[in-house]
């Protein structure tokens, strides 16, 4: 009988129809691996638990202020004013009163970045990005300084093919580094990196792996080092470690969680496999209508904060806080920024 609907079925409209459907062929859809989207970057394997859990956290006044001279070149003036935290034998921080000025100059177009700043220290940073083609992508970072071993150059050739992208570095003081990471399905992505440091004689590896969906973010880095002597042990990206024996471990995880539109949490864990150091943070990120406000505590028992508030079209108001008990060291910062 044409019209005869069994016991127990519920008769569908079109759209709930289709939507039914369309839920059934992602579940049974194959992946096509030879289509698979292209991953970020390998040294931004941890970038949005860094961007929750790291903001730039500062103590004391700053102003920072940007015009735009046209649509390409601005420029930029900072002012800071603070103390500065020196080295001590004592548990207490120590801390002298410091103020600086930075004088900054901007180009930035579709293919090509130039950033530069000049400080009253007498320290003069350059930043740049260009792309040589739609998948060769050239920077570098310099720093000169008038302290001795302290300036610096890095060059960084970046390609990025179609589901993959490789990385190689060339420094001062014969430093060579590789990296390259695949995206195996359209979540999952895996990598490896290597180093030289020939003035220093240091070398190493690392493995890293990421998982990511649309409400959630994993991460995952292990870093091995070999040493042929008794030396420290310098990490690129995300911390540093130091080891006195021929080889050793750094092993950092994160995970980022989207609970809303407005609100992420996240957390990190690091493990020194030598030193047996562990450190683990948990912190939040909540995105308002005119605010942004982020905050963490560590297994230190520091407490940290971070407040940016959009006042006006071009003016935002900051405001930084750290609390370390343990260390007696508490760090308050505001600031404006203009433009």
């Amino acid at each position: 009988m044409a019209g005869f609907v069994p016991p127990g079925t519920t008769l569908l409209g079109n759209e709930a129809t289709s939507e039914a459907a369309k839920k059934i062929n992602e579940v049974h859809k194959k992946v096509d691996y030879l289509n698979l989207p292209c991953p970020i970057p390998y040294e931004e394997l941890h970038r949005e638990a860094l961007m929750s859990l790291k903001p730039e956290y500062f103590e004391g006044m700053r102003f920072d202020f940007t015009k735009g001279l046209n649509q390409k070149f601005s420029l930029s003036h900072s002012v800071m004013m603070g103390p500065m935290e020196i080295p001590s034998q004592s548990s207490e921080a120590i801390k002298i009163p410091t103020a600086h000025y930075e004088f900054g100059a901007n180009f930035i177009d579709q293919k090509t970045m130039l950033i530069g700043r000049v400080l009253t220290d007498g320290r003069v940073n350059a930043r740049v990005k260009c792309d040589l083609t739609d998948d060769l992508a050239l920077k570098a970072n310099a720093q000169l300084t008038n302290e001795p071993h302290m300036s610096h150059v890095m060059l960084n050739f970046d390609y990025k093919g179609k589901d993959y992208r490789s990385q190689l570095q060339l420094g001062n003081g014969a430093l060579f580094g590789a990296s390259y990471i695949q995206n195996v399905t359209p979540h999952m992505s895996l990598g490896a990196e290597v180093f030289w440091a020939g003035q220093h004689r240091k070398s190493g590896v690392g493995y890293a792996g990421r998982y990511e969906t649309d409400k959630m973010v994993i991460g995952l880095a292990l870093i091995l080092y070999c040493m042929s002597y008794h030396c420290s042990i310098i990490v690129f990206e995300y911390c540093v470690a130091a080891g006195q024996v021929a080889s050793t471990g750094l092993m950092a995880l994160s995970y980022v969680q989207k609970v809303s539109e407005k609100v992420s949490l996240a957390t990190d864990f690091m493990y020194n496999y030598l030193s047996k150091d562990v450190t683990a943070s948990v912190g939040y990120d909540y995105a308002l209508r005119q605010a942004r406000l982020r905050g963490k505590i560590d297994s230190n028992g520091c407490t940290s904060a971070f407040l940016e508030e959009r006042l006006n079209m071009g003016l935002n108001f900051v405001l930084s806080a750290e609390l370390d008990h343990k260390k007696k060291d508490y760090k308050f910062g505001f600031g404006l920024t203009v433009g």
